[in-house]
C-alpha cells in the first residue's frame, strides 16, 4: 500500500524561477497553507543592500534618472542599455526580496540562490552549501521558463535552445542533484501550450510536453512520491498585458487570477490528488484562423500497422483474425486532416465507401498510404477533402488496391444540433423481455465485439423498421487505442453506434451485416465517456443481400449528438461474414 503523504514544516522544497512571478505567487501560498523551507533558484542576482539613492523610490521614470545621476557621478557615460540594466537588478532585487519576506511572514524558510538551471556544475555546488543548511531535499518544483514566441520558420537554433533547455535540460539538472527516490513531491510547471500546442510557442510546446510525459514516468517509477505535472493557462500576471487580454477574449482563453490559480496549486498538492500525474488547468488554446490558402493542395502519409501497437484490435476479431473496423480508417483520416488545419474541426463525411478491410494476418501489408486531396477552400470556414486509404500492389498492372474513400469536411463552427423529431426512449416492455441480457458474445447476439466497443446496455423498443437502444461507452486508455487516438472523432463510440442495427437484423431476419457505404455522416458533438445516449436505426430498405437505414444518437431529449444517412450494409448468413 503506498503511503499518503502530506507537507509538514520539515518538508524542503527546491524551486527553479522561484522567487519571482507565478511560481514565488504559488511558493508564498504553499508557505501560508504549510509552513515549510524553500530553496529558491533563479538567475537574477540580489543586491544584499541596495544603493542609498535609490531607496524609497518607486517610480520608473524617477528611479531611472536616479541611475542615470549616478553613472555620471562616476565620471561614466549612462547608455540606455546600461540604465536598464541597472533599473532590472533593482526591480528584480526587490521582488525577490519580497518572496523571500512574504515566506518569512507565513512562518516558512527560505534561500535565495543566483544560478541557471541549464549549468549543471554551478547548480551542484551552490546547491550543496544551501542544502547543510536547510536539510535534505523532499520537494522539487520546477517552474522555470522562458518564451521566444516566433512561427517555426522564424526561429532560430539559439530560440529553440534556450526555450527547450530551461525546461527540459533544467529538470535534468535538478534531478541530477536530488534523486527521485528522496522526494515526496515533484511537481511540475507545464502548459497547455503542450498539451493543445499554440501558434508561435512549438518549442515551448515541445519542452512542456516532455515535462508531461516526464511526469508519468517518474511516477511510473516512484509511485509513493507524489508527482504532477500541471498544464498552465495564461495567468493574470504583468506578464498578460491588457491588449493580450483582450487577444485572449476574442479566442474565449479565460486567465487565471492569481489567488485562484495559487489554491488550485495547493489542492493539487494534496493526498487525496496523489495519484494524478497530470492535470489542465486552462481552457484549450484555439489558434486564430486567417484566410485560407486558395492553392489546392496534395498529401500523402504512409502508416505500418501491427497488432501489438493497436491492442483494441483483439476485440474486432472476425473470421479468427482481427480486422480494423472501418471506423478506425475514418479516424485515422479525419485526425490526418485536422492535424492539417488547426483550428478547424470535423463535422461531417460523404460518400464512404468500403472496398476491402484490413486483416491482421498474412495479407497484411507492409505499409497502408493516406492519399487527401483537397477539392474545396471556402473563407466563409470550411475545407473538403478527397481521402483514399490504400496499397501497393506487387507485380500488377493496377498499380494500388484501394481499401476505403471518403469525402471529408472541416469547418470553423459547428452549426447548432438539430433535434430528431422521431425520439422515442419509452421501454416497451413486451419486446425487452425478449431481448438477450448479454449482448455481446452470445449465442443469441450477433454482436462479436470485445469490450473496447462495447455500449449498448438494453434495447428499449424494436419494431421490423426501427430500433432504439440506451447506450453508454466506458473509456480505453491510450495504450489500448495505439495508433488510433480519440481526437475530436471517437471511432469506438462510432462503430458502437451500428451496434443496434445488428440486432434488429438478427432479431427479425435471423442474420449478420457488415458496413459498405454511407451516403453521409454530421457530428455536432463528441459524447462523453460514461454518459448515456441513444441510438436510435431507421430500416429505409433491405433488398437481397442489402440493408439501408439512418443512424441518428441523441439524448433523452431528442437533440442530435451525430447522424448517419443512408448507412448500407451487407448481410450474410450467421457465421459466415465476409471480410
Amino acid at each position: 500500500m503506498i503511503q499518503t503523504i502530506q507537507i509538514s514544516q520539515s518538508s524542503v522544497f527546491l524551486v527553479s524561477g522561484g522567487a519571482k512571478g507565478i511560481t514565488a505567487e504559488c511558493v508564498i501560498r504553499i508557505a501560508q497553507h504549510q509552513p515549510c523551507k524553500f530553496i529558491l533558484l533563479g538567475r537574477s542576482s540580489i543586491m544584499t543592500d541596495e544603493p542609498d539613492w535609490a531607496k524609497d523610490c518607486f517610480d520608473e521614470s524617477e528611479l531611472k534618472k536616479r541611475i542615470m545621476n549616478n553613472i555620471l557621478g562616476q565620471g561614466q557615460k549612462p547608455t540606455p542599455m546600461e540604465v536598464q540594466r541597472v533599473f532590472k537588478t533593482i526591480v528584480s532585487s526587490r521582488e525577490i526580496h519580497k518572496t523571500l519576506l512574504a515566506i518569512e511572514e507565513a512562518g516558512g524558510q527560505a534561500d535565495y540562490i543566483d544560478v541557471d538551471v541549464t549549468d549543471a556544475l554551478a547548480l551542484q555546488q551552490k546547491l550543496a552549501t544551501v542544502v547543510e543548511r536547510m536539510g535534505p531535499i523532499t520537494g522539487i518544483i520546477h517552474g522555470a521558463g522562458v518564451l521566444a514566441d516566433k512561427l517555426i520558420e522564424k526561429k532560430s537554433e539559439q530560440d529553440f535552445e534556450r526555450v527547450y533547455a530551461t525546461k527540459v535540460k533544467g529538470f535534468q539538472n535538478l534531478l541530477s542533484c536530488v534523486s527521485p527516490g528522496q522526494l515526496d513531491y515533484l511537481v511540475l510547471f507545464s502548459s497547455v501550450a503542450g498539451f493543445y500546442g499554440n501558434i508561435g510557442q512549438s518549442d515551448y510546446a515541445i519542452a512542456n510536453e516532455i515535462l508531461n510525459k516526464s511526469a508519468h514516468l517518474v511516477k511510473q517509477h516512484h509511485p509513493s512520491c507524489h508527482v504532477v505535472a500541471i498544464n498552465w493557462g495564461p495567468w493574470d500576471s504583468g506578464m498578460v498585458t491588457s491588449g493580450l487580454k483582450k487577444a485572449f477574449a476574442k479566442r474565449n482563453i479565460e486567465i487565471i487570477p492569481i489567488p485562484v490559480g495559487t489554491n488550485m496549486l495547493v489542492k493539487e498538492l494534496d493526498s487525496a490528488n496523489q495519484d494524478t500525474a497530470q492535470v489542465v488547468i486552462g481552457t484549450p488554446l484555439e489558434p486564430v484562423l486567417g484566410e485560407l490558402n486558395p492553392e489546392l493542395r496534395s498529401y500523402r502519409i504512409r502508416r505500418k500497422l501491427t497488432v501489438d501497437a493497436n491492442p483494441f484490435l483483439q476485440d474486432h476479431v472476425i473470421g479468427g483474425y482481427p480486422v480494423l473496423p472501418a471506423t478506425c480508417a475514418v479516424g485515422w483520416i479525419i485526425n490526418a486532416c485536422e492535424q492539417l488545419y488547426p483550428g478547424y474541426k470535423f463535422f461531417s463525411y460523404t460518400n464512404f465507401k468500403f472496398f476491402k478491410g484490413i486483416i491482421f494476418n498474412h495479407t497484411l501489408a507492409r505499409e497502408y498510404i493516406l492519399d487527401l486531396k483537397e477539392i474545396a477552400k471556402t473563407n466563409d470556414g470550411s475545407i473538403e477533402f478527397e481521402a483514399k486509404i490504400r496499397t501497393k500492389k506487387q507485380e500488377s498492372k493496377i498499380p494500388y488496391h484501394e481499401h476505403y474513400r471518403v469525402h471529408i469536411k472541416l469547418v470553423r463552427e459547428i452549426p447548432s444540433a438539430p433535434t430528431y423529431e422521431n425520439a422515442n426512449v419509452e421501454e416497451d416492455s413486451k419486446i425487452t423481455e425478449k431481448i438477450p441480457s448479454s449482448l455481446y458474445q452470445s449465442e443469441e447476439s450477433s454482436l462479436f465485439h470485445g469490450p473496447s466497443f462495447w455500449g449498448v446496455k438494453r434495447v428499449l423498443n424494436l419494431t421490423p423498421t426501427k430500433i432504439t437502444a440506451a447506450c453508454a461507452w466506458s473509456s480505453i486508455s491510450d495504450r489500448q487505442q495505439g495508433q488510433f487516438p480519440i481526437q475530436n472523432f471517437n471511432p469506438y463510440i462510432a462503430d458502437l453506434k451500428t451496434h443496434a442495427t445488428g440486432i434488429l437484423i438478427y432479431y427479425f431476419h435471423q442474420e449478420e451485416l457488415l458496413p459498405a457505404q454511407s451516403e453521409k455522416f454530421e457530428q455536432f458533438a463528441m459524447i462523453p465517456a460514461g454518459e448515456t445516449f441513444y441510438v436510435s436505426t431507421e430500416l429505409k430498405s433491405k433488398v437481397n443481400k442489402n440493408v439501408i437505414v439512418d443512424i441518428i444518437t441523441h439524448n433523452r431529449e431528442g437533440q442530435i449528438y451525430s447522424r448517419w444517412l443512408g448507412w448500407k450494409g451487407t448481410i450474410y448468413p450467421i457465421g459466415s461474414k465476409g471480410i
